[in-house]
Parts: C-alpha cells; sequence; structure tokens
C-alpha cells in the first residue's frame, strides 16, 4: 500500500508546485514583458497619483465633463467587484424609468441641443463598467461641454476626433471615445 501512496503523493506535490507556483508565475512574467499596463490593471495617474483605470468606466455627473454609459452595477456604481448588466429587459419598467431619466438629465443638461440622443448615453453595457462611448455619443455632449468650458466648440470637436479609437487591430469591435482619458485630456489642457 506504501509503494501506491508515495508516487502519487509525490505527483500530487509536484503537480500542485507545477500548475500552483510555477505555471502562474511564469504566465505573470510573459504578461508583464509583453502587456505591462494592461497587467497592472490600466491605471491611469495624473501627478502620480492613480485617478482611474483605462478598462473601468467612472461617474462624471459635472457638466464640463463627457459622462459615459449608465452602470448597472451595485451597490454602487462602477463597482468592479459587481460587474454585471441589470439583466432587465426592453419591457421592464424599471428599464423604462431609467431610460426616461437619463434623458431627462441630458436635456436639462443641455436643452438646445437638437440631435438625437445615442443609446449609448441611455443604457448600461452588458458589465456595467463600460469605459468607452460612441464618437456620436461624445460628440452630442460637445456643446454642453464646450459651454461649461468656455471653450470653441470647433477646437473641442477636434480633440474627440482626435480621441477617437478605431475598431481594436482594425478589425474587432467599433469606433470609440475613452471617456477618462478624454476628461483628463481636457484637464490638462486647461
Amino acid at each position: 500500500m506504501k509503494a501506491l501512496l508515495r508516487p502519487l503523493f509525490v505527483l500530487f506535490l509536484g503537480m500542485t508546485v507545477l500548475t500552483g507556483v510555477v505555471y502562474p508565475l511564469l504566465v505573470t512574467a510573459i504578461g508583464r514583458a509583453a502587456f505591462p499596463g494592461q497587467v497592472a490593471g490600466s491605471i491611469v495617474s495624473v501627478d502620480g497619483r492613480p485617478v482611474g483605470s483605462a478598462l473601468i468606466g467612472q461617474s462624471f455627473q459635472d457638466p464640463k465633463y463627457f459622462w459615459g454609459r449608465l452602470s448597472a452595477t451595485a451597490p454602487q456604481a462602477y463597482n468592479g467587484l459587481a460587474s454585471g448588466g441589470s439583466n432587465d429587459g426592453p419591457l421592464n419598467p424599471a428599464l423604462l424609468d431609467a431610460v426616461k431619466a437619463r434623458i431627462a438629465a441630458l436635456h436639462a443638461a443641455d436643452p438646445d441641443n437638437p440631435m438625437p440622443i445615442p443609446v449609448d448615453l441611455v443604457t448600461a453595457s452588458a458589465s456595467g463598467l463600460d469605459p468607452e462611448i460612441s464618437p456620436a455619443a461624445a460628440l452630442y455632449q460637445v456643446a454642453r461641454v464646450a459651454r461649461a468650458r468656455h471653450l470653441d466648440p470647433v477646437r473641442l470637436r477636434q480633440r474627440v476626433q482626435a480621441a477617437i479609437q478605431g475598431p481594436q487591430w482594425h478589425l474587432f469591435g467599433e469606433s470609440r471615445v475613452n471617456v477618462l482619458l478624454l476628461n483628463l485630456d481636457l484637464d490638462r489642457a486647461q
């Protein structure tokens, strides 16, 4: 019996070390060498102080900032530990009420804006953490942000155009604007 247990125990310890220590350290080392920013969480810093992640949305309420997508995470918005959608269907009164409230907030913040409101400004993403909006959603907000910051709307529109990121590797996804990076760019410019 002891002759059977010894190889099993050695194999168990060997596989534990290999898959529990060696493999994770190797993958982490390769990730840090190949993708250092992503492995570190894509942390965005200002003056050496972390202000957010380029991968997780944040709540911007001030009219001088571009606003991102709604967050469906609970108990607080943009909670990375509670990633997930609200699971509210298109006929759910809670979803309809949230959309109506967001439309009212957008109209109140910019009552003279004649453009149609892009859908990503009134709905949450599947994760509830989306840090990016469509170019249409960013351009919709130009007049409000320009007015609040006392900027020329044409120049601000150019800044937004410059902040548009194309599809990943020119193949996957759609064009998008990272809200945190755009807002930080505007803060630095002023």
